[in-house]
């Protein structure tokens, strides 16, 4: 009998309008950047151990094509902070405890993204 293949690791791949305004962006967010070395336009970035991709997509529409993506943190509060001191243009809403047991906040980027944000809430 053979083993089942091992997922290792994931890497969501989101549209874009403006891939190098997108990668400025996420940099200013605290994520690493790099854009892809060769003729398409995609880019990677990374915080930690966490990695998104990012294809620039001349038919993205914010309205209908748009990603949404969960990003698991150990301080939801701390990087809401960070992220509103960035100054990056999009919405971000105010951290909340979840019925579910997160604090939890999100950023809409002017792609449309939504990036979802939580921490667990300590013990009663």
């Amino acid at each position: 009998m053979t083993e089942p293949v091992a997922f290792t690791d994931s890497a969501p791949v989101l549209p874009v309008r403006d891939l190098d305004a997108a990668l400025e962006r996420y940099r200013r967010l605290g994520f690493e950047v790099e854009a892809y070395a060769g003729p398409e336009r995609y880019g990677y970035v990374r915080r930690g151990p966490v990695s998104l991709h990012l294809t620039e997509w001349d038919q993205h529409d914010p309205a209908t094509t748009a990603g949404a993506v969960y990003f698991y943190v150990s301080d939801a509060d701390a990087l809401h902070a960070e992220w509103a001191r960035a100054g990056v243009d999009g919405r971000l809403t105010k951290p909340h405890n979840t019925p579910y047991r997160l604090r939890e906040f999100a950023f809409i980027d002017e792609d449309g993204t939504l990036h979802r944000v939580g921490s667990p809430l300590s013990e009663p």
